[in-house]
């Protein structure tokens, strides 16, 4: 998709959205009729639209077959796991996709910059995550990762707006802060995890999110790309006539509430 300074308005980004949506439905028929498992990760900086990115993929999918994994901080329990395995039993079964809303790369990322991992803890994360996601691909999961970019004017301008939206506002919290003085220090633990856990089993795409619509518009459209022939015709259904007038459903078994006003 074509650079450009102007951002794409919703309308033009509905419109642009609709037949890629076609395409997805298509990809989890696909997925459930041959098995396929797949796996995206999404990851960025705070405010990056992650978010937004990974209902652009699920919105019109089957909640039970393409399941969203945003997990919280390790309980103490499974801080005393291997690092991985808390993950692990999120992976998905024959015919499903599962999309990691921050996944295992929370150890580069957030548990480095601020404190919550030590650097050997880091430095061993970074070395067996190639060999963890080469036996993810060798099973024949079909894994994804995706890197949203933003610029630091677009992020404050994000932060600042959560503060603000009363509807947004659960989306900021005190690390959410903090982190804003440690972008730079966000930049380098990125090109250090690039570095270490590019792969030609599982690569990194990085995907411009400083005009968030056109970023999803662009990470749909690779996704997609990257997918075999995804193509099966929906199968057959009949749908005969009743037979009879559509019945009427009863609500005034119990005290009815009033309808909404509008």
């Amino acid at each position: 998709m074509a650079k450009t300074d102007s951002k794409l308005k919703r309308k033009d980004y509905e419109k642009l959205l609709d037949p890629l949506e076609l395409e997805l439905v298509g990809m989890a028929r696909w997925a459930k009729a041959t098995g396929t498992r797949i796996v995206v990760l999404f990851e960025g900086r705070d405010t990056a639209g992650k978010g937004g990115a990974i209902r652009a993929v699920s919105q019109r999918l089957n909640p039970r077959q393409c399941r969203i994994v945003a997990l919280g901080k390790p309980t103490e329990e499974e801080q005393t796991q291997w690092y991985f395995q808390r993950y692990i039993k999120h992976l998905p079964s024959a015919g499903e996709i599962t999309l990691f809303d921050r996944s295992w790369y929370n150890r580069a990322g957030v548990e480095q910059v601020m404190g919550f991992a030590t650097q050997p803890q880091v430095n061993a994360f970074l070395e067996a995550v190639p060999a963890f996601e080469k036996q993810l691909t060798d099973d024949g999961i079909l894994l994804f990762k995706y890197w949203l970019t933003t610029d630091q004017v677009n992020q404050e301008e994000r932060l600042a707006e959560r503060l603000e939206d009363p509807l947004k506002r659960w989306k900021l919290s005190p690390i959410d802060l903090a982190a804003r003085e440690q972008y730079e220090a966000y930049t380098k633990a990125r090109e250090a995890m690039l570095a270490a856990t590019h792969s030609d089993h599982a690569p990194w795409t990085l995907v411009d999110f400083n005009d968030q619509k056109r970023g999803r518009l662009t990470l749909v459209r690779d996704l997609l790309d990257r997918l075999p022939d995804t193509h099966i015709e929906p199968p057959e259904l009949e749908f005969p006539d009743l037979g009879h007038e559509p019945l009427v459903e009863r609500y005034d078994l119990l005290k009815p509430i009033a309808d909404y006003e509008v």
